[in-house]
């Protein structure tokens, strides 16, 4: 099953799919809004004209399955290491369990590495603990308290 699995950069007829995903548990229903594509594709533009940002798909068959954005960031910190972000990590709800998440997050640290990060780092939700527990399983370490201002 996994031989018939893509991950690709994303394009505009993926927005719907990639939403829907967004929409798809407690948190995403409150701040996604499938119904108008409109904002999701205008982000979509912007972000495939940045060189360091990456949002890819993983495909099965014809159907988008998983998504994620990689953003990488050079920086003075840490002897002018670069790092990169991993953000927006869904699995469709039928692929949960499956190892595509692991596929994805394999890619965004390979991605990483051959673009020279020393560092790959991700929030997750306070409320996520399956999640937290699947990050720590691939060897990430929750290491920081993250702060976040509503503008």
């Amino acid at each position: 099953m996994e031989e018939d699995l893509e991950i690709r950069p994303a394009v505009a007829q993926d927005v719907p799919e990639i939403v829907a995903m967004l929409a798809d548990d407690p948190l995403g229903a409150t701040r996604e809004s499938p119904d108008d594509l409109t904002p999701y594709l205008t982000a979509l533009a912007r972000l495939t004209d940045e060189p360091n940002q990456h949002v890819v798909v993983a495909v099965r068959g014809e159907r988008v399955v998983g998504t994620l954005q990689l953003t990488v960031i050079p920086g003075l910190s840490r002897k002018g290491s670069t790092r990169s972000i991993i953000e927006g990590v869904r699995v469709h709800g039928d692929e949960r369990g499956s190892g595509l998440g692991t596929r994805l997050i394999t890619w965004a640290v390979d991605e990483s590495r051959r673009q020279d990060c020393q560092l790959v780092q991700l929030t997750s939700d306070a409320t996520r603990a399956d999640a937290h527990r699947f990050y720590e399983r691939l060897g990430f370490v929750a290491s920081h308290v993250g702060f976040k201002l509503q503008l």
